[in-house]
């Protein structure tokens, strides 16, 4: 049975701990949103460049995003067991041989470049739960929304480095060099990046939270089913939080060069370029989100953020639909702006639904769902209903759709920005603060 953890142990976390465990999230993002914004070559590359490639290569990303759930299980288990940074160390190792071996395919492996997509998704299932785990168990009360958001912009950063990346990579090199050996080369440059974090993640140290709970034995035996037994309200929490996340951002960020490129009638390099402008909003966006959610409330802010999504998509998507760069640009960068700023509002707030003794697992648990089913395949679902209906702006109605069937969770959702870890975790692990919603400001 989960025991509450007591008071925290006054630990200061150092702060280069902490940069190192939030810009780390630099080359998850990277890779994954490198595969997509590369999504016209990779389809000639390894799928033939016939009228079914697209699809066929959006879904070995969708595919791949099973393997989240199960990575997030197995390494949200071993982080609660284990430590949050031995995980992180192992996940960073699988991402880094698989982003050099993805490099080193021959033309035409399909199945390989299924099978390394499917170790990426494996590994990411506990990376990016695993960090915003460390981050807040590690930051102070009244900054943790800020702190933790530092992660959701790394993020951002990893996602402008796959852009513009692409971008130079396909500006330069003629089309024939491109498919021939010059899509290699964003992998090659993932791969050092991998390898450059991991080397600087051995000198993290792991939380205060975790180690007081690992010395006073109040560790379970079996994190995964302990969080299922009683802590599964946070776990549907995360789930939708998650949900809203995933579907703005794979819809409206990650998605858009594709569209912009099949839809838009814009070229590979101009979208890329567009999406570059768009990731370097968003970086902008990100951090002030999470100082407003430490000020603010979480439950607020993302019911702010819900509310525009409803109303946003549609014209966003008609404006990049209707052609033209100046068009196509503010639709990118307005669309990536708000998806940035519920990955901000959300970042700090799905950990804080968890007590500590099971954190990990509860959140690796929740988060990888909603991204196997609301990233991973939002993306191939865009482009499917798109040929489907003959619509052009389906795919802003599929985030709004998601953002509706959130409200009703957000209404209800109790309010954690500035409450000590241990009043967020009462009697057999769940929420003390469901009946708290005012946020403490001691």
């Amino acid at each position: 049975m989960t025991v509450p953890l007591t008071a925290a142990p006054v630990t200061v976390v150092p702060r280069r701990s902490m940069l190192i465990a939030a810009f780390s999230t630099i080359v998850e993002w990277y890779d994954f949103t490198l595969y997509l914004y590369l999504t016209p070559v990779l389809a000639r590359v390894f799928f033939g460049g016939n009228e079914n490639s697209t699809l066929a290569t959006l879904g070995v990303f969708a595919v791949a995003y099973v393997l989240r759930p199960v990575g997030g299980g197995v390494l949200g288990h071993l982080g609660d067991r284990i430590g949050r940074r031995q995980v992180l160390l192992i996940s960073m190792t699988i991402m880094t041989v698989a982003m050099f071996a993805t490099g080193l395919l021959p033309v035409g492996a399909a199945f390989l470049m299924f099978l390394l997509r499917c170790a990426m998704g494996f590994s990411v299932g506990g990376e990016y739960s695993g960090v915003l785990t460390m981050l807040v168990e590690s930051a102070d009360k009244r900054n943790r929304g800020f702190v933790v958001s530092l992660a959701s912009a790394a993020s951002e950063v990893g996602a402008l480095l796959a852009a513009g990346v692409s971008a130079l990579v396909v500006g330069l090199l003629a089309t024939s060099d491109l498919d021939a050996w010059g899509w290699r080369i964003p992998f090659f440059f993932g791969g050092f990046l991998a390898l450059l974090t991991l080397v600087m993640r051995t000198t993290v140290q792991e939380t205060p939270a975790f180690e007081q709970a690992r010395a006073e034995g109040k560790l379970p035996k079996n994190p995964l089913a302990d969080v299922i037994r009683h802590q599964w309200r946070a776990i549907l929490r995360t789930f939708a939080i998650s949900a809203l996340g995933s579907a703005t951002y794979y819809v409206a960020v990650t998605y858009v060069p594709t569209y912009l490129t099949s839809v838009g009638g814009v070229t590979d390099g101009e979208a890329l370029t567009m999406s570059t402008i768009a990731a370097v909003a968003v970086i902008v966006v990100t951090p002030a989100i999470g100082a407003w959610s430490d000020r603010l409330g979480r439950r607020p802010m993302l019911l702010a953020l819900t509310a525009v999504f409803v109303v946003l998509p549609l014209p966003m998507f008609a404006l990049m639909a209707s052609g033209g760069w100046a068009r196509g640009i503010a639709g990118a960068v307005i669309l990536a702006a708000g998806a940035g700023a519920v990955s901000a509002a959300a970042a700090a707030t799905v950990p804080e639904q968890f007590a500590t003794a099971g954190r990990m697992s509860g959140l690796a648990l929740g988060y990888t769902m909603a991204t196997a089913a609301f990233g991973g395949l939002s993306p191939f679902l865009a482009d499917v209903l798109i040929r489907w209906t003959g619509w052009r702006l389906s795919p802003g109605l599929l985030v709004m759709a998601v953002a509706v069937a959130v409200i009703p969770v957000l209404l209800r959702l109790p309010e954690t920005a500035g409450r000590d870890l241990s009043e967020l975790a009462g009697p057999g692990g769940e929420d003390a603060a469901v009946s708290a919603r005012a946020p403490s400001r001691r």
